[in-house]
């Protein structure tokens, strides 16, 4: 008979300790999720949208699909070019776990706004293409990072080359944002530097349909390149309007710093053959870009903008910085990912410097003619390799303070 009390309350402490063990074993199942914050739907869909999804799961899969014994998910969220929606998207996301990092973002006012929230709630935020230098520079955070370009780096090395060509004299048509005059700022600098001149400058507003005026100042300036600043469809609308104005058949050179081959594929190169710009990432480079691309290709029928290749790097080495870490505590993780090299289709050997600054080379490129098209996609000429410390912005102009602290 007084077995069974003994046995009864063995029972109740099992169940006891499997109702504190059960949630505990839950909740260290619970996924990783990393949320993928892009334009859906506005004037950036066609170069981020579902392709950037795409790419961080692939990604995911690359990595094997757990990190520290955990599925990995990857959510995504339309930001809709609005910095409110897009920080309540991510506000949401981080304090009720719909994702453990950001990935993408492009709009500059968007990252902006995003990155406060990474800083304040010591969440990672890796941006792809976003402009603004000042994710880097007075905005910098420790857990944020920016993977492919900003103003700085595809507007300062430009015009060096140009200038030696003899190309010598611009004009600008610049967005009327931020962005815009970030990148007018950093090619004029360039430009004065190189022993060029700045003829001439006039600003279009965001989502312009009409650039008549615009580039008609900027064929009457004489200059030998038309320096066109802008993004998205606002590109494609002003080279379609610059082919019906003739102006390079009238003997001028276009340079557009922000190019994406989903723009030149939209134009025909016809429309824009010679257009000369920089970038972090092709395709058609080499075979190990030939190949994530082409598996990119057919599951979304497009080749990878440079976004969407920064996406994929910058997903594939967070999962690698969590792993290392044995943690996803954000400054633990952030650590980490300053400390790995970054190695995978996108770049080789590259580092991330304190105030969060991929280091990684680009590429001067121009639009082929279509005669020496061989196969399609097959857009650009690779004419120079701009190394990664010429197109960082140097340390020692930086106002991150992380930068000072490192020192």
């Amino acid at each position: 008979m007084t077995a069974r009390p003994t046995r009864t309350l063995a029972a109740i402490a099992l169940l006891i300790g499997s109702s504190i063990i059960a949630p505990a074993a839950a909740e260290d199942a619970q996924p990783v999720r990393i949320g993928v914050l892009s334009d859906m739907s506005g004037m950036y869909r066609d170069i981020m949208r579902p392709g950037s999804v795409l790419a961080a799961k692939m990604a995911v899969e690359d990595f094997g699909g757990k990190v520290l014994g955990r599925p990995i998910e990857v959510v995504s969220g339309d930001h809709q070019a609005k910095p409110d929606v897009g920080a309540a998207i991510v506000r949401n996301w981080f304090d009720n776990g719909g994702a453990d990092a950001i990935v993408d973002i492009a709009q500059s006012a968007v990252a902006l706004a995003v990155q406060e929230l990474a800083r304040t709630r010591n969440k990672i935020v890796i941006h792809g293409v976003t402009g603004s230098p000042a994710i880097t520079q007075q905005a910098c955070a420790a857990t944020a990072f920016s993977w492919s370009l900003n103003a700085y780096a595809i507007s300062a090395p430009l015009p060096k080359p140009l200038i030696e060509r003899g190309l010598d004299s611009f004009f600008f048509l610049s967005a009327d944002y931020s962005f815009g005059k970030a990148m007018e700022d950093a090619a004029a600098g360039a430009i004065k530097k190189a022993g060029g001149k700045v003829l001439g400058s006039v600003r279009f507003p965001q989502n312009n349909p009409d650039f008549g005026s615009f580039l008609l100042q900027a064929q009457s300036s004489k200059a030998k390149v038309i320096w066109l600043i802008s993004a998205a469809e606002d590109t494609t609308t002003a080279l379609k309007q610059a082919k019906e104005f003739g102006i390079v058949e009238g003997g001028q050179h276009i340079v557009v710093p922000l190019t994406y081959i989903t723009n030149v594929h939209a134009l025909g190169i016809a429309n824009v053959q010679g257009l000369t710009f920089a970038t972090p990432f092709y395709w058609d480079r080499n075979d190990e870009t030939r190949a994530w691309s082409q598996r990119f290709f057919k599951q979304h029928q497009a080749m990878p903008t440079m976004d969407q290749a920064a996406v994929y790097s910058g997903t594939l080495h967070y999962l690698k910085a969590v792993a290392a870490a044995g943690s996803l505590d954000g400054l633990k993780v952030a650590e980490q990912i300053r400390q790995l090299p970054v190695n995978d289709m996108y770049v080789h050997d590259g580092a991330v410097r304190a105030d969060g600054w991929l280091m990684h080379p680009f590429y001067m490129a121009s639009i082929k003619a279509p005669s020496d098209v061989k196969k399609p996609w097959d857009y650009y000429t690779i004419e120079k390799v701009i190394p990664a410390a010429e197109a960082a912005q140097p340390l020692s102009e930086s106002q991150c303070p992380l930068v000072a602290q490192s020192r």
